[in-house]
């Protein structure tokens, strides 16, 4: 029986575009169940016509549904590939303006930081309904979810609904490796690595060809380039020793070290604000895309299959052996980061499903960054199954790049004004002020399996 695929959140094209196209370039997955959902009936007949065009190119033959009734689109999945940005473009802005007008300075501001808190917020309603849904219809389904902020949406789903099965994916560890391979002219395919942290803040723990150890060649690198060295990622490295796994742009604003000072701004060419303008290419991408699709049944596809998801699913169907980078629950993988919080760690998958790797401890610098991370990921999760929105403004409180530019009164009006801005996209309970919330009750997700 061929599996159905579910995308939820399919109207954002450029992302369902590339995993329909890796997704059938598999010969075995080429006459899957594909079943689209999207609440924006526009986008949704725009990724229909994706799908179909994409069938096209790749010479596969799948079933294709598109639905804005989501508990239809879940009935009886196998995967659930989650890629729903609620609030969209407009929340993104408000994350961004607002922070701004008080001297809060950030880069992408979708993981921690009051960006990343917020865009929780709004996004673990719609998590627990999707919970909801798929304990009613497809119990056994894997969620593979995309949608950042990566390690609270992981973190919230297992307080949640710990029996559904969930895999956080993320390419920002893949994309780090080739990049790094690029930078001492080694073939990717020659490497092996070892990685693990939290999302967007994990560590090259590991990085070899032949049994010999790569980083020797990153320093020379790095020390013939003045303008290397001007980078994020390369500065953390040079003082911690491990290279992390996420841009430049996201790194800094997971620390308290960078972004509230100007100078350090200019010396590390840090684009403050970088994620409006690509949230802007974004939607002009999706215009160019409706436009094209208007005179061809077909598009190009790249079938080089770098992303997760098809990998996940190609391995589960098939049995073929993978090693890849997934977030889930820490349950004794990582030693030295607090269980019960999402961790990235190194996963085999096979027929039998996916096998998260024991890693222990990471070198205690590491670990000591990725603990200030997980601050308000258990934070924001706290403050939404428990509604208490004083711990919404605890989240930011303990948030690195927060704490250390604004004072706590600042960050209290922030996180005022901002869950005033995004009404009610912010859980009925989160949107009292903590100074008149009392005897706040559990919001979220009670009872999903029932």
């Amino acid at each position: 029986m061929k599996p159905t695929i579910v995308i939820i959140g399919a109207g954002s094209v450029e992302f369902t575009r590339e995993l329909l196209g890796d997704i059938l370039s598999f010969p075995e997955l080429g006459s899957v169940r594909v079943v689209l959902h999207d609440i924006d009936d526009e986008r949704l007949q725009t990724a229909e016509a994706i799908a179909r065009a994409t069938a096209h190119a790749a010479g596969a033959a799948p079933e294709v549904v598109a639905t804005s009734d989501r508990r239809r689109a879940l009935d009886g999945a196998n995967y659930v590939i989650n890629v729903i940005a609620v609030g969209m473009h407009e929340a993104t802005v408000r994350d961004f303006e607002i922070p701004a007008r008080y001297g809060l300075n950030q880069t992408i501001a979708d993981t921690i930081g009051v960006g990343g808190i917020f865009r929780g917020l709004r996004t673990f309603p719609v998590l627990a309904g999707i919970a909801r849904d798929m304990a009613a219809v497809c119990p056994d389904a894997w969620l593979l979810n995309y949608t950042n902020p990566m390690a609270m949406n992981v973190t919230f789903l297992h307080r949640v609904a710990p029996q559904l099965k969930v895999l956080g994916l993320c390419h920002s560890v893949y994309w780090t490796m080739v990049g790094l391979c690029e930078l001492i002219d080694v073939p990717y395919d020659e490497v092996s690595y070892w990685s693990a942290g939290v999302n967007h803040q994990a560590w090259v723990l590991r990085w070899e060809r032949g049994g010999e150890n790569l980083y020797p060649l990153l320093d020379q690198r790095i020390a013939a380039d003045p303008e290397l060295r001007r980078r994020v990622r390369v500065d953390m490295y040079r003082r911690l020793g491990y290279y992390p796994t996420e841009t430049s742009e996201h790194s800094s604003e997971y620390v308290g070290w960078y972004l509230h000072r100007p100078d350090e701004i200019e010396r590390l060419r840090i684009n403050v604000g970088e994620y409006v303008s690509i949230s802007e290419a974004n939607i002009a991408e999706y215009r160019r895309v409706r436009a094209e699709l208007a005179d061809t049944q077909s598009l190009t596809i790249d079938t080089s299959s770098t992303e997760y998801a098809p990998q996940v699913i190609h391995s589960f169907e098939t049995g073929t052996p993978r090693v890849i980078s997934a977030n889930v629950i820490n349950d004794g993988l990582i030693t030295n980061l607090p269980d019960g919080l999402a961790v990235e760690v190194p996963t085999l998958l096979d027929s039998l499903g996916a096998h998260p790797m024991k890693v222990g401890d990471l070198p205690p610098q590491c670990a000591a960054l990725n603990r200030n991370f997980l601050g308000p990921v258990d934070l924001a999760v706290r403050a939404a199954v428990d509604g208490d929105p004083r711990l919404v403004r605890a989240a930011a409180m303990v948030d690195p790049n927060t704490a250390a530019t604004l004072t706590v009164d600042q960050i209290a009006e922030l996180c005022d004004e901002l869950t005033s801005a995004h009404g009610d996209l912010i859980p009925k309970e989160l949107r009292t002020r903590p100074d008149v919330a009392a005897g706040a009750a559990p919001i979220l997700a009670r009872d999903i399996a029932n």
